[in-house]
C-alpha cells in the first residue's frame, strides 16, 4: 500500500515516534512523505521513505496530486491544532480529496494507530483494487498484455 505522510512543524516529533512504535508494519508499504518529516522520519527508523518537496513549498500539493490519480491509499496528517494557527486551503483540499477518493486519514495519534493496526489486519485490502499502482492491478495489467500478445 502507498502511505503518505505530512506533520506540521510542531508533531514532527510525535510523528516520528510514531513511526518508531509502527516501524514493523510500515516498513512493509511504500512511503512517502513532505521532505522534512520524511527526512526525520528516515534517520530515526531506517524506513525507506520517498521525500518529496516541503510541505510549504509544494509537498502538500504533490500528495494531494497523488490523492487524485488514486495513488495513495493511506494518509497519515498530524495537523498543527492550536487555535491561533490559521487552517490553509490545502489542508482542507487534502481532507476532501481523501473523502471524494475513499482515502483513509489519521490527522491526530489514536485514528493513526486505528488505521496502522486496521492496514496490518487487512481490513484495509480493498484500497489494493483501487490503486492503479499497487500490485493487485499491475499484476492484472501484465496478465491483460499478455493475453493481447
Amino acid at each position: 500500500m502507498e502511505i503518505a505522510i505530512i506533520a506540521h512543524d510542531l508533531k514532527k516529533e510525535l510523528m516520528t515516534q510514531f513511526c518508531i512504535a509502527y516501524c514493523g508494519i510500515l516498513s512493509k508499504h511504500n512511503l512517502c512523505a513532505t521532505s522534512i518529516t520524511a527526512k526525520y522520519i528516515a534517520e530515526a527508523t531506517g524506513l525507506e521513505i520517498e521525500r518529496l518537496m516541503a510541505g510549504v513549498q509544494g509537498g502538500k500539493q504533490q500528495i494531494a496530486s497523488r490523492i487524485s490519480c488514486n495513488e495513495i491509499d493511506v494518509l497519515l496528517y498530524f495537523k498543527d491544532t492550536r487555535p491561533d494557527v490559521k487552517s490553509e486551503d490545502v489542508d482542507a483540499e487534502l481532507t476532501r480529496l481523501c473523502d471524494l477518493y475513499n482515502v483513509p486519514v489519521a490527522t491526530n495519534i489514536a485514528t493513526a494507530e486505528v488505521i496502522i493496526t486496521a492496514l496490518d489486519r487487512g481490513d484495509l485490502d480493498w484500497r489494493e483494487v483501487m490503486n492503479p499502482r499497487s500490485a493487485y492491478n499491475l499484476k492484472r495489467k501484465r496478465q491483460n498484455a499478455a493475453m493481447i500478445d
